[in-house]
């Protein structure tokens, strides 16, 4: 099974493929079991044989759905989507689930009218019956081809169809027991048949419009797998401390962002190597992951009060530390750290200034002294050497 999640995650034109097939075997079934059943149930005066030949109809109109949404969806990201095509699939299961809330309650409505005049409705004939098993053990069948395919494919909408299936499935089966007792005299079974079976239909439409619609709000991932994440996550090496995790559906994938806090004094490649780190890992480990962004943190940006003050970007701060190293040669690199709210300062000079070591001590002592009371600055060292040049190992 993980060999064909890869297979199918790697390759989406023989995911489009595999998709297209088992829609087009489902269009061949609802087609022939609508035909049969409208006509049969039309012929024999079976209500609910009728209404269930309605339902399969809606079935073919929905597999007609899929076909487009599939195709749509498979589309590769482009400057109009640039996270891909995907929820084309969540939008069909949307109108889905609502066409099918509208035809239930349209069953539901037409059975109750016809409950209230039983006397008049005509016999219902054997051949009703026969079509209605034959209903059940087809749909039974398609289910089941539906639903493994879905489940390989981790697709919402395959599975939503594969559910319509088995929801038909089993209310042919009550149309069945409505049409045998039908037979044996109990007229008014045939039409509670029918209604029962457009309630089942009106929850099915409801219960998988409310899923789409969830997920077209950015509900996240459940509570497992956004635990697992972040303790794939949490395990990286180099990330210190990792908050707000936040991950939304995006039909049969989802997309991640993670703050995650590093050391505040390492390099910005440092960071960014971590950050693709944290990425791969993510995307190795969760299949369902289609994509992370990463923030990289110094600190717990959280425990620093959003309404203080911010730093001076570097221009400014320049202005700052120029007055405080008056008495000092032109430095070859500045280093500022942004940490606290406040900001520390490093100094790289020519290493040939300062011969003694006692001299730069009694320099930074001076710097230190500076320093009291200072509004931004909160702390300068002075690092003697050369500064390497950009690409030297060890920069």
């Amino acid at each position: 099974m993980g060999d064909d999640l890869h297979s199918a995650r790697s390759d989406p034109g023989e995911r489009l493929r595999e998709s297209m097939r088992c829609t087009w075997i489902s269009v061949a079934v609802n087609l022939a079991m609508t035909v049969a059943q409208i006509v049969v149930g039309w012929l024999a005066h079976s209500q609910s044989l009728v209404a269930h030949g309605l339902h399969s109809f809606s079935d073919l109109l929905s597999d007609f759905l899929v076909l487009y949404a599939s195709r749509e969806g498979s589309n590769p990201a482009d400057e109009g989507h640039p996270y891909g095509h995907a929820r084309f699939e969540t939008a069909a299961t949307l109108i889905l689930g609502f066409s099918l809330t509208t035809i239930g309650a349209g069953i539901l409505w037409e059975s109750a009218s016809q409950m209230q005049h039983v006397e008049t409705l005509k016999a219902v004939e054997w051949s009703a019956f026969w079509v209605a098993v034959a209903t059940v053990v087809s749909k039974e069948a398609l289910y089941r081809y539906l639903i493994r395919v879905a489940e390989k494919l981790r697709s919402q909408l395959l599975t939503a169809n594969a559910l319509h299936t088995r929801a038909d499935a089993a209310s042919a089966l009550v149309v069945v027991i409505g049409i045998g007792g039908a037979l044996v005299g109990w007229r008014f079974l045939d039409v509670l048949a029918a209604a029962l079976m457009g309630f089942m239909i009106l929850r099915m439409g409801a219960e998988l419009a409310w899923g789409a619609l969830r997920e077209l709000i950015d509900t996240g991932l459940d509570h497992e797998q956004v635990e697992a994440i972040r303790a794939t996550i949490a395990d990286t090496p180099g990330v210190v401390d990792l908050h707000e995790l936040r991950t939304r559906r995006m039909a049969h994938q989802a997309l991640v962002d993670a703050h995650v806090q590093v050391d505040g004094r390492i390099s910005v490649s440092e960071g960014h190597r971590i950050a693709e780190e944290v990425r791969q890992r993510v995307l190795n480990t969760h299949r369902e992951v289609l994509d992370v962004l990463v923030h990289i943190d110094p600190e717990a940006d959280l425990d620093v009060a959003p309404l203080g003050p911010r730093p001076p970007e570097r221009e400014a701060l320049m202005k700052h530390l120029s007055p405080l190293l008056h008495d000092l040669p032109p430095p070859q690199r500045i280093v500022l750290h942004y940490l606290g709210g406040q900001v520390e300062a490093e100094v790289f000079l020519d290493h040939a200034f300062f011969a003694d070591p006692a001299a730069l001590s009694a320099a930074e002592n001076r710097l230190t002294e500076r320093l009291v009371g200072h509004p931004v600055i909160r702390a300068i060292s002075l690092n003697c050497r050369i500064a390497p040049k950009p690409g030297a190992i060890g920069s």
